[in-house]
């Protein structure tokens, strides 16, 4: 059906135009055209502008919900078993549904934390399930691991020392026979077949360098460039993965390039610690960095080199990695986090606004396997995020770009309407494919009548949290 919307100011993407009181038209999920000069709109302004994405999420429950708040990432990971999710089509739903609400068009599930209650094929259907019934694109990768568990390496100096049952609860939670390379991708080539479709791109999730073998990641590489299929892999995120590469690995992004991991299909989240010469080589393979201010914040991973990254030639993406600012799924806010702490100094500018928000819609939507370049533009998928311009230009003093001001002060309780392949998903904070409300209430039931199964872990938590510190420390000084 022709859809029409009219918008006070529109922003068309790439080319980085402001047109202001324009109609765009479109149908079928297409955009069929933008007629500018349409006269002055009455009643409330709007600003349209491409959606955005979430381009590194991983689809789970609020992890400071079970007290993994504070903690760096190698004890985070640990604590975060309790969110386990319960139900595997309402955990996605709920996270599906708050990046939509937030203006998201696409987003990546990296499922690194599996339910456990159905084959693994059954709980990629639910999850794709969650999807379609939000309305929003997906790319979906499997995580996989087959090495290092529970620390960087050999586990016994924390495992030794606790009590017979304790160990038992540990191993039984995190260490399990690892999966063949050629096992793998028979799974994800079962995943394809049964989930990818044009709203959904089903990716190869190698959970990162220090969880996985060399025979597993050359597997991954080699499938990938006979297939076409993407990467998705955390790199290089916290001091003590920089640690173990330097110590244990030291050639290990030049060795990743000489087995053709990193190319154009890759996308790579973090890389907090990548070295000069490693963004480099990134840059040179056409692979793309997300980067995830505020999850590296309550992470204590440190600060990308974002700026860095961009100069030297990397594509930048923006994810939320299920750690916004303030645990909403906010996207807006994650890039103007991203802008104002990777946009410049002094009078030396990395990017403006306008340039960061069409290169990470650009790149996520690469990133992502989501078609188009999310330009506005005739002939291109008609994904689009209604922002209330009279809220955001509340006081109307004097002409302000829009864009600068939804830089300035945005967020996602500005977003209207949320459209995407010309379908509304979400209208006033409010999704239409799903009862969000209902869902995260159904969920927190489900969480706390789970959570006495885990117990013996909360128990033993303060003494299994002080080994680990104590094991990744010593890395440090390891020579």
């Amino acid at each position: 059906m022709a859809t029409e919307i009219s918008a006070s100011s529109l922003f068309r993407g790439p080319d980085l135009a402001i047109s202001d009181n324009v109609v765009l038209r479109h149908d079928g999920g297409v955009i069929t055209g933008i007629s500018e000069g349409a006269g002055l709109a009455h009643g409330p302004r709007a600003f349209v502008i491409p959606a955005f994405v979430n381009a590194h999420d991983h689809a789970r429950a609020t992890a400071s919900s079970f007290g993994a708040i504070g903690m760096p990432l190698e004890s985070w990971i640990l604590r975060s078993a309790l969110g386990t999710p319960v139900d595997p089509y309402l955990t996605a739903a709920s996270a599906l549904a708050r990046s939509a609400r937030a203006g998201c068009a696409a987003m990546m599930v990296h499922y690194t934390r599996p339910s456990g209650t159905m084959p693994l094929v059954d709980e990629a259907r639910a999850i794709a399930r969650a999807a379609s019934d939000v309305g929003i694109r997906m790319a979906f990768a499997l995580a996989v691991r087959d090495q290092n568990p529970i620390v960087y390496g050999d586990a016994e100096p924390v495992l030794s020392g606790l009590h017979r049952a304790d160990r038992k609860t540990i191993e039984d939670l995190f260490v399990r026979a690892p999966m063949s390379p050629g096992a793998y991708i028979e799974l994800i080539d079962a995943i394809a077949a049964a989930i990818a479709g044009p709203t959904i791109d089903v990716q190869l999730g190698p959970a990162g360098v220090q969880w996985c073998s060399k025979p597993l990641l050359e597997a991954v590489a080699e499938n990938s460039a006979q297939t076409g299929r993407r990467i998705h892999m955390h790199l290089l995120e916290t001091v003590y993965q920089r640690a173990w590469a330097d110590q244990h690995f030291p050639d290990m992004v030049r060795w990743l390039r000489d087995i053709g991991f990193l190319s154009g299909r890759l996308t790579l989240a973090h890389c907090i610690h990548a070295r000069p010469d490693e963004l480099e080589m990134i840059a040179a393979s056409g692979a793309r960095i997300v980067t995830n201010f505020s999850s590296n914040m309550h992470l204590r991973s440190g600060l990308a080199p974002i700026a860095a990254a961009h100069r030297c030639g990397c594509a930048i993406a923006v994810g939320v990695d299920g750690l916004a600012l303030d645990e909403d799924d906010d996207i807006l806010r994650e890039m103007r986090l991203v802008q104002m702490v990777h946009g410049g100094l002094g009078f030396k500018q990395t990017w403006t606004p306008a340039e960061m928000f069409a290169l990470a819609i650009r790149n996520g939507r690469r990133a992502t396997g989501a078609p188009g370049s999310g330009e506005l533009m005739a002939g291109n998928p008609a994904d689009y995020v209604v922002i209330d311009l009279d809220r955001l230009d509340r006081d109307r003093i004097m002409p302000v770009d829009p864009m600068a001001l939804l830089f300035a002060r945005g967020n996602a309780s500005l977003v209207k309407e949320v459209v995407i392949a010309g379908r509304t998903v979400a209208r006033d904070g409010v999704c239409s494919g799903v009862d969000l409300p209902a869902i995260e209430q159904e969920l927190r039931g489900l969480y706390r009548a789970n959570a006495g199964k885990l117990g013996s872990f909360q128990r033993m938590w303060p003494g299994l949290a002080e080994r680990l510190g104590g094991w990744f420390e010593q890395q440090l000084t390891c020579e």
